[in-house]
Parts: C-alpha cells; sequence; structure tokens
C-alpha cells in the first residue's frame, strides 16, 4: 500500500512548518478540496491517497511555502455562517469584521431600514445582513469592477438581492440611509513590516492602504456622511487597533452633535467607530 492521506498531510505540514509557514493551511487546503469535514478526514485518513491528489497537494504545498493564502487556492472563504467566493480582487474577510455585522444587527432589530455599505469587496458585509435581515433595503458601493463581480456572483449564490453600485464610496449612491457601513482600507505605510506576508503580496493593496497614515478613508467618509445619513441614522466603521481616538477625532469634527463610540471587538482591540444621533453629556 502507497502513502495514505494521513502520512501525506502529516508530511506536508512538517514541510510547511520547516519553512516557517502555518502548518495547519496544508490540512484545510486539502479538507476543502476534498469537501470533506473533520469526521470525513477521520473516516479516510488511513487509505492510500490516490497519485493525483499527491500531485495537486504538492502543487498547492508550493504556493502555500510561496505565502498564497490558503482561502485564495480553494477560491472561497467563510463568513457569518456563508461561504464566499474571493479572488485577488477582493480581501479575504475576516473574522473581526462579523463583530461589525454582528454590531449593526444587534442594534436595528427593526424590519424595514435604507442601508449602504461602503467599499463592499466580496459583498460579505451587505449579504450576511441581508441573509439576517432580507425586509432591509440594501445598496452596496465599490470603485474596483473586478470586485464587485465578485460580490454580484456571491450575492446570486447566496440567493440575496442587494443592489450593487460601482462607484467611489458614495458616488453612486442615492440616499439618504439609515444606516451606512464600512470596512475600509486602514493600513498606514508604517505598518506594512508587521503584515503578513500572504496579504502584503496577494491581497489587493488599494482595498488595504489608505494615506494619512491610515485614516484618509475616514476622512472622506466623515466629509461626505452628513449629506448621506437620515436625521437619526448611524454610521458604522471597521477601524485598526491603533485608530481609535484619531478617527473619533475626525468624525467629532464633522458630526458635533452625535454620538460617537469606540467599541473594542472579543480581543479588547478598538474595532468599531459608531456614529449615533443622539449627543450624550460624557461624550
Amino acid at each position: 500500500m502507497g502513502e495514505t492521506y494521513f502520512e501525506a498531510l502529516k508530511r506536508a505540514s512538517s514541510f510547511l512548518d520547516a519553512q516557517g509557514k502555518d502548518a495547519a493551511a496544508a490540512l484545510y487546503v486539502f479538507l476543502g478540496r476534498k469537501g470533506w469535514n473533520r469526521t470525513d478526514w477521520l473516516l479516510h485518513m488511513r487509505e492510500a491517497i490516490p497519485e493525483n491528489e499527491q500531485q495537486l497537494l504538492t502543487r498547492d504545498l508550493k504556493r502555500l511555502a510561496e505565502d498564497y493564502p490558503p482561502q485564495y487556492l480553494l477560491g472561497y472563504a467563510d463568513f457569518y455562517g456563508d461561504e464566499y467566493l474571493v479572488t485577488e480582487d477582493t480581501l479575504i474577510p475576516r473574522p473581526e469584521t462579523e463583530e461589525l455585522v454582528e454590531r449593526v444587527l444587534q442594534e436595528h432589530p427593526e424590519k424595514q431600514l435604507r442601508l449602504i455599505d461602503l467599499g463592499t469587496g466580496s459583498g460579505c458585509i451587505a449579504l450576511a445582513l441581508k441573509g439576517q435581515r432580507p425586509e432591509w433595503e440594501i445598496t452596496a458601493t465599490d470603485l474596483s469592477p473586478q470586485a464587485l463581480a465578485v460580490a454580484r456572483q456571491n450575492g446570486e449564490r447566496l440567493h440575496r438581492a442587494v443592489t450593487w453600485r460601482a462607484g467611489d464610496l458614495f458616488a453612486a449612491a442615492r440616499g439618504p440611509f439609515d444606516v451606512i457601513v464600512s470596512n475600509p482600507p486602514y493600513i498606514g505605510a508604517s505598518e506594512l513590516a508587521a503584515m503578513d506576508a500572504s496579504v502584503k503580496k496577494f491581497e489587493p493593496q488599494s482595498a488595504l492602504f489608505a494615506a494619512e497614515n491610515g485614516l484618509a478613508f475616514y476622512r472622506r467618509i466623515a466629509q461626505a456622511a452628513p449629506h448621506y445619513l437620515t436625521q437619526n441614522g448611524t454610521l458604522y466603521l471597521e477601524i485598526g487597533y491603533l485608530q481609535g481616538e484619531p478617527v473619533k477625532e475626525i468624525f467629532s469634527e464633522y458630526f458635533p452633535q452625535r454620538t460617537i463610540k469606540i467599541i473594542p471587538d472579543m480581543s479588547g482591540n478598538d474595532r468599531i467607530i459608531s456614529v449615533s444621533a443622539e449627543k450624550e453629556s460624557n461624550a
């Protein structure tokens, strides 16, 4: 009997580990290719691996060793309980962004409202919200036609009707909106050295980096948002973990009569800025 699945994956993981890469990526990609869950893996791991699968594993290992993201290899990423198509034209959805979705849902139980998602990328925020609030009228914009094409595909696959608009931030929008949400580019040049190699090499730079040490898009959104947000509307933005106070300061300039909150993520890091209607006495 030839090499088993278990032996092949053990060797693959050891190879990645020796390269200083994520050893778990080999099994993640392999199970994704096979469509297996962990139970399937336990049932079949002692079987012999066919030659064609061995060859595919070798090719995948080469890409993983080059820091190619496993989600791009498979062509999809998990987000808020669903699978989303991803390509090199879209960011890979992050777990932290699920907390942004959750915050919007918690604070807006109402059945009817109008929402816009700025810089939608794969469409994951807009579509996750639509999945939980099918009655909401949701618009999503992106400057990249390629990213928007992926978002549209995800909408079709998930059977969720979102209005997709090609344009820069609000340029193609028809407001006003009860909720504005965005995960804009917010990484400053100074943070480049600390980033994962896979992100720097392969994810779309235009969706990651922003001028003014990562603050440029927040300023642009803050300038435009008063013209698109309803009187009682709320704005939610994902932010970098060091950006809470600087972003709050920007929005305080354009929304002096509103409550601006810095909301931490599950790890305790600053992750969301919200701008809501009523001014708090201690804000």
